[in-house]
């Protein structure tokens, strides 16, 4: 194997080396988003549960009484 090719290649394998490392930084970037996101979907969630009125329906709790001063 010629100089030059093995200098090329190596060259190669250091930015593929690169650019794995970079690509796993950012799959755990995403891995830790998609967390954060699930954790506040499930409290949004439960948030419009409990705004459920005792007909079951939305809008029938305590979000459309009357204020006390009516």
């Amino acid at each position: 194997m010629s100089e030059e090719r093995l200098v090329h290649l190596e060259g190669r394998f250091a930015w593929m080396e690169r650019h794995l490392a970079e690509q796993d930084r950012v799959i755990l970037e995403l891995t830790e988003s998609v967390r954060q996101l699930r954790a506040e979907l499930g409290r949004l969630r439960e948030r419009a549960e409990g705004a459920e009125g005792p007909e079951g329906g939305p809008g029938a709790g305590p979000i459309d009484e009357r204020p006390p001063h009516y």
